[in-house]
């Protein structure tokens, strides 16, 4: 390993070097402590006695070869501080750990799996001119095989499991919460205990691997949530993990976050190297396709608080590590989960930008969600709320999301957000979702809302399928299938999604009926995409000067969905440049001119 590079924070290969590796014959631990005065290394190949490791290199690394050592064992390192205090703590770089409460790491055989996806990796791109339908997932929680909290199906089983569900229902991409192991189920994997290593409660790493490929041969995009700013305080795991602040701050203040992890410091070297060769790792050894990363305001601002500035050390970490990524990994997607208004967040690091290829747009999401939860009557002051995005939207490349944090904790889920009663909220919905998919921006929406979920989400639950049972559901799930379908298919809803003649307003002063008209366009299409919010039926007339065709594409009010209409107008020839739109309430129409 180049040492200079690890100290000065330049490295994405630690992994190579660091944690468990097996050799001929056994396994060579090696560690990184500088501060302590002692460590040795205890598992199932000494029958958990300690065994000294060697002070190498700088004196700084600790090294142990153990004969016969096997993969699958376990194994822990004791770390004495300069005054002789002992900590059990798992392998920083560890490539797997044990189920929690347990906190061993295991030995890993990262090369036993051989990947069958070439075809998918060489033509996988970030998707920028290409459909981009993201379904977000909890893996242990999406089904499970029996009702109790602790029952989950392995990597392997949801692979047959997910595949079949995203391609009938037109996801192309999957975006997995964190698989990084960590201790509390409630944490949902956003504070680790285990950087590299995939969460036990599915699996092995092998049976992870085997998952990503068969996603890939599927053409299925896999991509994961990475957390590079705080880690979980457990005292077996990166906290004063050689008796000092190792990879945390030394003062409270800035070291604690509002979770009540630690904050990582990312103005030291090792700390940076040990990030992004996390992120490599992911991307490399698993054909992960992207990393969603979360919590990226807390990054760029100290606590995540603009009035304390920025945090210029953790914006430098970040500018290296995704030019770094994109440099390896030209193809992979790299997202940010940045509610903040700092600049060049989606720009090229080389032009002073983050380096990101998309940011969630926050802003839309709240705004468009707040919208609905107004009752109709007084949705035409609140009318901009949906003009608004359009306003900053070119500033970045906006990612729309429907995400894990929008149907919990007292939120309600999507369904429940929409303004009335049970079944007034049902045509909202599709008119929503309308709304979203035409909107330009890549999109994301979580398990669950595809069919009206109507219970807050819970990570020991499966999702309520039942409902599935109940035509309105059944009829929700049918559109939102429809939809998926329709936007993977029409380039005008995602070629030009960062282009500005991609997007046009056709009419956005319709305050007093809600009534909203816009066109996206592509190389070889026009979609005229009208919708209704308001309460009333209304008739609302398309001036359409150089069209010769208008083809209804889909509509939110058909029966199959839940509505009324039984069919869809047939093309029809225009002559005098004028169509009449049919626009009941709470509905929306595409259209296809040509």
């Amino acid at each position: 390993m180049d040492l200079y590079g690890f100290y000065t924070g330049k490295i994405f290969d630690a992994y190579q070097y660091l944690g468990a590796h097996l050799q001929h014959r056994g396994v060579c631990f090696r560690t990184f402590a500088p501060s302590a005065s002692r460590i040795t290394v205890i598992g199932e190949f000494n029958n958990w006695q300690e065994w000294e490791m060697n002070k190498i290199s700088d004196g700084n690394f600790w090294e142990l070869f153990v004969p016969d050592a096997t993969e699958g064992m376990m194994y822990k390192y004791c770390i004495y501080d300069r005054a002789g205090n002992r900590v059990e703590h798992c392998d920083p770089y560890g490539f797997g750990m044990e189920l929690r409460p347990n906190s061993a790491s295991v030995i890993r055989d990262m090369d036993s799996y051989s990947f069958s996806d070439e075809e998918w990796m060489n033509s996988r791109s970030d998707c920028r001119k290409k459909p981009l339908n993201i379904y977000e997932l909890h893996l242990g929680s999406f089904k499970k095989p029996e009702d109790k909290p602790d029952s989950w199906y392995t990597y392997e089983e949801m692979a047959s499991i997910l595949i079949p569900y995203l391609k009938r229902n037109g996801y192309n991409y999957l975006e997995l919460m964190p698989l990084n192991e960590y201790p509390c189920d409630e944490s949902w994997g956003y504070q680790a205990t285990g950087f590299y290593s995939p969460t036990s409660r599915y699996g092995t790493a092998r049976q992870l691997k085997y998952f990503v490929d068969v996603c890939h041969q599927n053409g299925i995009g896999v991509i994961m949530d990475f957390v590079p700013v705080h880690f979980a305080l457990d005292s077996y795991g990166l906290a004063m993990y050689d008796g000092t602040p190792l990879y945390e701050y030394p003062n409270s203040a800035v070291g604690v976050s509002e979770w009540g992890s630690c904050n990582f410091m990312h103005s030291r070297g090792e700390v940076r190297s040990f990030l992004q060769s996390a992120a490599n790792y992911w991307l490399t050894e698993y054909h992960i396709d992207g990393l969603r990363m979360d919590a990226i305001s807390r990054a760029i601002y100290w606590q995540g608080d603009p009035a304390r500035g920025v945090n210029g050390n953790a914006v430098e970490f970040l500018q290296y590590m995704n030019q770094g990524l994109k440099k390896l990994h030209p193809s992979a997607i790299l997202a940010a989960e940045d509610s903040t208004s700092f600049p060049k967040v989606t720009d090229p690091v080389e032009h002073g930008g983050l380096g990101f290829d998309y940011k969630w747009d926050m802003g839309w999401m709240n705004d468009t969600l707040d919208y609905f939860r107004t009752a109709p009557e007084y949705r035409s002051r609140e009318y901009h709320k949906l003009t608004f995005s359009m306003m900053y939207y070119y500033d970045a490349r906006f990612l729309l999301p429907l995400s894990h944090d929008e149907v919990v904790h007292g939120k309600a889920t999507i369904l429940q957000k929409m303004n009335g009663d049970y079944d007034g909220k049902f045509p909202q919905a599709r008119a929503f979702y309308m709304y979203m998919y035409a909107h330009p921006g890549k999109k994301l929406n979580f398990m669950g809302n595809e069919f009206g979920q109507l219970r807050e989400w819970d990570e020991k639950r499966e999702q309520d399928w039942l409902l599935l049972d109940y035509p309105i559901h059944s009829g929700f799930a049918r559109f939102m299938k429809d939809l998926n379908i329709l936007y993977l298919e029409h380039s005008a809803l995602w070629e030009k999604d960062y282009e500005a003649d991609g997007f046009q307003w056709i009419d956005c002063h319709q305050e007093p009926d809600c009534v909203y008209v816009f066109q996206r366009t592509s190389k070889t299409e026009k979609i005229i995409a009208a919708f209704n919010f308001s309460d009333r039926d209304l008739s609302y007339e398309l001036r359409l000067p150089e069209c010769q065709k208008i083809t209804e594409l889909l509509r939110s009010d058909m029966e199959i969905y839940g509505g009324n209409r039984k069919r869809r107008r047939p093309a029809r020839k225009i002559t005098d440049g004028r169509y009449q739109a049919e626009l009941p309430a709470f509905s929306a129409v595409y259209y296809e001119i040509q």
